[in-house]
């Protein structure tokens, strides 16, 4: 599968965080204090990480969404920047911090986490004018619901005018108003995130199934949901099927399902099969749960098609 000639352009107007990860033996108590072990400060967010993973596979991207006017602020433009990822729309804020997860990590890598999403949650119709202005010769808008989800619907109302195609990952999990469904093309949920949605358990592929149909008839284009060691299902009014998973041996999940939602992204934009581009964002995650981190999981696209070759 050779790179395409043209690249594609992905917008994606969403969070950036930094993550900073304690990891320690164990996790205190109330009003504990232990020694813990290490220390790790790295960019994070699901919509900077969803904007490395497309650029990594070779996309040109527009990132939209707010950081803070603090000492994380330039470094976390400078990360993404690092990547390739154009942030010229993203706006610093002086009257609000970066967003910010404060993880701590037991040797059994059970974790606490406290996000404190800070700039982000200030995102307004300021970054809906900078969507809209961004949206143009784009091949598909990227979303998800660390922004206010106003603003998500406000910047997939200006893509549908401008006939680009509309991605969300509704994630974290929440209900969603109905104008959402009628918006959006294509939504990925987890299995976590599909059962919040519909409201039943969505434990297998039968019951992943039975969310993308449902989540079908209210109004979106096509529903994938990702059902983690199960692979992944979708519906749309053509088809509906399954795509295994790919065994590999994981370090780190923390990276899997931003990876997918950026290579689907590519996929999508790159004309591939519904399918075909299931199964090239599969790789992709699989790739990224290979080695630690966020945003430096994130796969090329050789990787990816070496795995797809097998």
């Amino acid at each position: 599968m050779a790179a395409p000639q043209r690249r594609p352009v992905v917008v994606v107007l969403g969070s950036i965080n930094m993550d900073v990860v304690v990891t320690a033996a164990r996790l205190p108590v109330a009003g504990e204090t232990i020694a813990g072990d290490e220390l790790h400060v790295t960019p994070g967010g699901k919509g900077a990480n969803q904007a490395v993973a497309a650029s990594s596979l070779g996309a040109e991207v527009r990132m939209v969404g707010r950081v803070g006017e603090d000492a994380f602020g330039p470094m976390l433009l400078e990360g993404l920047g690092s990547h390739g990822v154009d942030v010229s729309r993203v706006a610093s804020d002086p009257e609000s911090s970066s967003g910010a997860a404060a993880i701590l990590l037991d040797a059994d890598r059970q974790n606490r986490i406290v996000a404190v999403y800070g700039a982000n949650m200030r995102c307004d119709d300021a970054q809906v004018r900078e969507a809209e202005a961004a949206l143009n010769g784009a091949d598909c808008l990227l979303l998800q619901l660390e922004v206010p989800l106003e603003t998500s619907l406000g910047a997939a109302r200006v893509a549908r005018c401008k006939g680009v195609p509309v991605i969300l990952d509704p994630a974290p999990a929440s209900a969603l108003p109905a104008e959402a469904y009628a918006l959006v093309d294509v939504l990925t949920p987890n299995q976590v995130e599909a059962a919040a949605l519909v409201g039943h358990p969505v434990d297998d592929v039968d019951e992943g199934l039975r969310a993308a149909r449902e989540l079908l008839r209210r109004g979106v284009g096509t529903a994938i949901v990702t059902l983690g060691d199960r692979g992944t299902v979708y519906a749309s009014a053509d088809a509906a099927g399954h795509v295994p998973p790919f065994y590999v041996e994981a370090v780190d999940t923390v990276a899997a399902g931003d990876a997918f939602g950026g290579a689907l992204a590519v996929a999508l934009a790159d004309g591939m099969g519904l399918a075909s581009a299931i199964r090239f964002a599969s790789a992709a995650g699989a790739v990224a749960v290979t080695r630690p981190g966020a945003q430096a999981a994130m796969p090329s696209r050789d990787e990816v098609e070496r795995l797809l070759r097998g």
